[in-house]
């Protein structure tokens, strides 16, 4: 082969390689893992032939292939598709196709599935990344000013701390006033969103599960009249990955999910949630069925730690802007739920509030006490807080910048520990605290 010959065919590679990259709007992501199977997401930029190839680490000749699918306009060119060749306790390597030829990144495209420990060993070190409030600049739809959004290297100092999974507490992107009308401004924010440049390593190789909030619900502030709530969880579902949604089977979000010895219960505050200057009628943010349902999931969960993720801060006394103690009757009933359960190993997870600070409700010594994660924001506008009539706020934790959660749980089953981590925009920390299963656990 001459020369000439070799270089026209380096030239065409390239050029196709260069191609099909052009092809990729955002991602790929990976979403929710389990034992068998691992759901792996892409976006791209016109209708295309999608599929994945991946590989056990350990053993990268016998190669596996999910199934093609063809992305459509109407779908924002979204693929979600099921990686259902995995086995448990194995890290794999993927690869993307599009129209039949590989797609490269320059960043690792990896997930894993979660190992099988019950009956066997110990359960495993779990880390995983928790935040909210993810605004990303467009000024022609922003409003006039100084920009909301900056200090988008969070996402790569979140990557770099490799978590297992992160964890995103809602308000994942902003709908501007020209988008939560219609179906097209859904699909263009979410789309601008997850195009972020410094977000794609983190989603590549990281497992992703996620709730709402207001700004990714509908408009500020908004309820269960929203007219395009029905849109708003379509639009969820296709740029998510949980395992599952509308555990109530009656429309939202609400789900759940393991990850190790771990439960997570991931709730809905704006589908049901009636309109916070609405005082002719019984008030919810939750409602009672989804309250319900979240007492009996709890009741039979065995986890030395459950997390309940929802989109507004849970435990604070300061009755302000969407917190949960401005709907005090609905709060009261699900605290009382919890203790009359005799639950044990409560922690709330949530963010909203543009300030992060850690919550810590003690009511006597006959219970135990119930912890309030706050953490925000990412990337939207930071607000430094004192919360001045929080009494159960724990001063020391209260942060008024950019930052994210990395929260590590490792100790034998019946010894488990809680490293809760803070950190700033460039992964410095900020506070560190721990907090023993044992130490949620009712009095005999």
């Amino acid at each position: 082969m001459t020369k000439k010959v070799i270089l026209i065919v380096l030239v065409f590679v390239i050029n196709s390689i260069s191609f099909a990259q052009d092809k990729i709007q955002s991602g790929p992501m990976v979403g929710y893992s389990t034992m068998r199977e691992v759901l792996l997401w892409i976006q791209t930029k016109k209708s295309s032939e999608v599929h994945f190839e991946y590989f056990d680490k350990e053993n990268p000749k016998k190669r596996f292939q999910t199934e093609k699918y063809i992305t459509e306009k109407k779908n924002g060119f979204v693929a979600s598709l099921i990686a259902d060749k995995v086995l448990p306790g194995k890290q794999y390597i993927y690869e993307i196709y599009l129209n039949g030829k590989k797609v490269k990144r320059n960043y690792p495209l990896e997930f894993q599935s979660q190992t099988l420990w019950q009956w066997r060993t110990d359960p495993p070190e779990i880390n995983f990344a928790i935040g909210s409030c993810t605004y990303v600049n467009e000024p022609r739809f922003d409003r006039p000013g100084k920009p909301y959004g900056s200090n988008y290297e969070i996402f790569t100092s979140i990557y770099k701390q490799k978590p297992d999974f992160m964890l995103w507490l809602g308000d994942n992107t902003y709908l501007r006033e020209a988008d939560w009308n219609t179906r097209t401004g859904f699909l263009h924010r979410y789309t601008h969103t997850r195009s972020l440049k410094e977000l794609q390593p983190l989603l590549a190789s990281t497992h992703n599960y996620a709730i709402w909030d207001d700004h990714d619900f509908g408009p500020n502030d908004s309820d269960g009249s929203f007219p395009l709530k029905n849109t708003a969880v379509e639009m969820f579902k296709l740029f998510w990955g949980n395992p599952n949604y509308d555990a109530l089977n009656n429309g939202g979000i609400t789900g759940s999910f393991q990850w190790g010895d771990l439960d997570f219960f991931l709730l809905d505050n704006r589908y049901y949630r009636t309109a916070n200057k609405n005082f002719t009628e019984k008030r919810e943010m939750l409602g009672k069925d989804q309250i319900d349902w979240l007492i009996n999931a709890l009741s039979s969960s065995r986890a030395p730690f459950k997390f309940i993720a929802i989109g507004c801060q849970v435990l604070s006394s300061e009755a302000m802007h969407e917190n949960y103690a401005t709907f005090p009757e609905e709060r009261a009933y699900l605290i009382r739920k919890i203790r009359e359960a005799k639950i044990e190993g409560v922690i709330f997870l949530d963010g909203d509030r543009h300030h992060t600070g850690l919550s810590k409700m003690k009511e006597s010594d006959r219970v135990y006490p119930l912890y309030d994660l706050t953490c925000s924001p990412l990337t939207s506008g930071s607000h430094p807080s004192k919360e001045e009539n929080n009494v159960y706020k724990l001063e020391e934790t209260l942060v008024g910048k950019h930052n994210f959660g990395m929260l590590n749980v490792s100790g034998p089953r019946k010894n488990r520990v809680l490293n809760i981590k803070i950190l700033d925009k460039n992964g410095n920390e900020l506070w560190s605290k721990n907090i023993k299963a044992n130490d949620l656990k009712y009095k005999k």
